[in-house]
């Protein structure tokens, strides 16, 4: 079913992918946020966040696409409205609700009825949609709809995945405001699932933090292939052939970020322990890949002594992954800190994420490109595995470098070439010397 009148509460990552997506499925959206310059951006063709083609799709069904601050607006021109607003972590790692709570405060004001179906794209732990739904109907908004409806989007790839999703989660209380709902998907090809809304919630929070759960394990076994002489890349090959495991995220590194992994791992270990269950796994997860990000300074002290002070030190790659400009829990941020804790001089550069990075990252020298940031430096290391690091000719610039030493974070270069060409090279689990028979 297409032509649907849709709103969207929280014009972020979420919101926006979510809205230009369904507006791209014929489809009228009308974006709500209330950021001014952010809606004066949008509403002039550009875009808040980096997601490639997202702004040409935005051009593309602009006469569908309709951004503005006003909540009234967008509840007449809705009927089902998706609330995609920030659960950031608190002090004690929950999940902060304010957000979600407010967007019920002005629903309250501005009069939200039966037409109308609330659909929850915010990460949210489970127990959220209960207490959303007493909300509702203790300020008269009884018959207004709820609905979850989990993101599982990939930054970098996000309007990929909306189109063609793996599955399409739907959990509500009544099985008319699910159906309605799942129509909205009626033109992907799609599995859908439906369920109850605290197993949609969960379902969201398992799948994150089991992936996670498999960075922190293959960054271990990583760990001890350093130390037995094995190589991670040949185990993690072996093991991702068998269809139990699969080869999905099993490539050893510095370790996870971004907006959903570490939140969502950190807020369902502390939903088990405020109902009582000690997430043992969780812990180590989190634990695993906190160490994982400062291995990297043992690293550099292996290969230029106990005291890093006044080394100069390359960070490439700023973004918490390739294709986004997103620094949240990014690695670089703990590198730069830790570097610059011991001492160490700190460039950078990123194809996208400078200009989010320099507000984050004060003291940290911005170069204007990979090769500037090389200049001079005691040692460079691979923070993102942006494919540009790759296709770069490291042969000619080793004579750029101090120190031709590269600590490869993401195990993507090709270590036997920048050993030919006279570089150090030390990646994660990886074995330069090693020959297999």
């Amino acid at each position: 079913m297409s032509g649907q009148n849709i709103g969207v509460i929280g014009v972020g990552y979420v919101g926006l992918v979510t809205g230009v997506c369904f507006a791209s499925l014929g489809n009228n959206i009308t974006l709500r946020d209330i950021d001014e310059a952010k809606v004066a951006r949008l509403r002039g063709g550009d875009t808040p966040i980096y997601e490639p083609g997202l702004r040409d799709l935005m051009a593309e069904h602009s006469d569908r696409l309709n951004y503005t601050l006003s909540l009234e607006e967008t509840l007449e021109n809705s009927e089902m409205i998706f609330i995609a607003v920030d659960t950031p972590p608190t002090y004690s790692g929950d999940a902060d609700l304010s957000r979600v709570m407010t967007v019920l405060d002005e629903l309250e004001r501005t009069g939200a009825d039966s037409r109308h179906i609330l659909i929850m794209k915010s990460t949210v732990p489970v127990g959220t949609g209960e207490r959303v739904r007493s909300e509702l109907n203790a300020r008269g908004m009884e018959d207004v709809g709820y609905v979850s409806n989990p993101e599982f989007l990939k930054e970098g790839a996000a309007i990929d995945d909306f189109l063609d999703p793996d599955r399409v989660v739907i959990g509500d209380y009544d099985r008319g405001h699910g159906d309605r709902v799942a129509s909205l998907y009626e033109p992907l090809v799609a599995e859908v699932q439906r369920t109850t809304v605290p197993s949609a919630e969960m379902i969201k929070y398992a799948s994150n933090a089991f992936l996670a759960t498999k960075i922190s394990f293959i960054n271990e076994i990583a760990n001890v292939c350093e130390e037995v002489g094995a190589d991670v890349s040949v185990v993690a090959e072996g093991m991702g052939t068998d269809s139990r495991i699969g080869p999905a995220f099993l490539r050893a590194g510095i370790g996870f970020g971004g907006s959903c992994f570490p939140k969502d791992v950190s807020a369902l270990k502390q939903l088990a322990g405020n109902s009582g269950y000690h997430f043992q796994l969780l812990t180590s997860v989190i634990e695993v890949n906190e160490l994982q990000k400062r291995r990297v300074v043992s690293k550099l002290k292996k290969h230029l002594g106990s005291s890093l002070e006044g080394k100069r030190i390359a960070l490439l790659g700023l973004a918490f992954k390739p294709e986004t400009d997103d620094i949240r829990e990014a690695s670089a941020l703990v590198l730069a800190a830790r570097l610059a804790g011991e001492g160490a001089q700190v460039v950078a550069f990123d194809p996208i994420a400078m200009d989010a990075a320099r507000e984050r990252m004060l003291g940290v020298q911005m170069a204007a490109s990979p090769e500037a940031a090389l200049e001079g430096v005691d040692a460079a290391v691979i923070v993102t595995e942006w494919k540009q690091f790759a296709e770069m000719d490291w042969s000619a610039l080793r004579s750029r470098m101090k120190v031709p030493l590269i600590i490869d974070g993401r195990n993507m270069l090709d270590h036997e070439a920048l050993r030919a060409a006279g570089f150090t090279y030390e990646g994660i689990g990886i074995i330069p010397d090693h020959n297999e028979s």
